[in-house]
């Protein structure tokens, strides 16, 4: 494999200046990608594309708010005539907040977090299909989460929100796959991000959340650069026949992939309702 396989490729990751946003940006490009970050804070993205350069990588940083349909799309066209047509969208912006009991929770908080979690990857995705589709290639990775594949107490807006951004990837990957786009869903495992440090600050965090305590406590906290290796293989075109399936960092991209007709098949790691037996 070339020392350099994503050279000539432009990548465009959400959420860059920080945690699994940056650990992405820098994996992508140092496998020779030109990578566009945005985030809304611009001196932690400016962090970003100034480590990228110093390994003598291309990056360009554009600070917006995800959810801003209007913004995002002077963002993609800044990008596309900065560093080329966008290959790769990485979609890794997220917020887990509100907190706590649904019955506790602010309306426009909650609804605040599934805008960031779900409306924000929709809108880039609906502006990046087109050209993707154009080209007969591209791929999509959608960071979700494990809280995304069932209930937790005390986190709805974020499990309503990483629920949604599988079935998202699911229907983005039947309508644009013919048209040679790859689309994915990943669990990055439990990640010492600013993010998980929030909620394991919270003053009830034994009460609400003692697995993510436990996780920490016990070492099985997931290094980011674990999760950005899987998104370089998925970049890499290692899982095209997965498309429209959600993947962990815990599983074997390999044997996974190699039975990806039994997968098909199956129906396997897709969203499905379990039938009564």
């Amino acid at each position: 494999m070339s020392e350099h396989p994503l050279k000539g490729q432009t990548a465009l990751v959400t959420g860059g200046g920080r945690g699994l946003g940056r650990a992405y940006a820098l994996a992508l490009a140092e496998e020779g990608a030109a990578v566009a970050v945005t985030s809304r804070t611009a001196g932690k993205l400016d962090e970003t594309v100034a480590a990228i350069a110093a390994k003598g990588g291309r990056a360009r940083a554009y600070a917006a708010d995800v959810t801003d349909a209007a913004a995002m799309a002077l963002v993609v066209a800044a990008a596309e005539r900065d560093l080329g047509p966008i290959d790769l969208l990485v979609n890794a912006a997220g917020i887990a907040e509100p907190l706590g009991p649904i019955v506790e929770n602010d309306p426009d908080e909650w609804w605040r977090g599934v805008e960031v979690n779900v409306r924000g990857p929709f809108v880039l995705i609906r502006l990046l299909l087109p050209g993707m589709m154009a080209r007969g290639r591209g791929r999509i990775v959608n960071v979700s989460s494990g809280v995304g594949t069932r209930a937790y107490p005390n986190l709805s807006s974020y499990s309503v929100g990483k629920t949604a951004l599988i079935r998202l990837t699911e229907c983005v990957a039947a309508e644009a796959g013919p048209r040679g786009v790859r689309v994915f869903s990943i669990s990055p495992g439990m990640v010492r991000t600013d993010m998980n440090r929030a909620l394991l600050a919270h003053p009830k965090t034994s009460e609400y959340f003692p697995w993510a305590g436990d996780a920490i406590a016990q070492g099985r906290d997931v290094k980011p650069d674990v999760s950005a290796r899987l998104v370089v293989r998925l970049a890499r075109g290692e899982g095209d026949g997965l498309s429209g399936r959600h993947l962990s960092v815990a599983d074997d991209l390999d044997a996974i992939a190699a039975r990806a007709a039994d997968a098909t098949e199956q129906q396997a790691l897709l969203l499905r309702l379990a039938p009564l037996r």
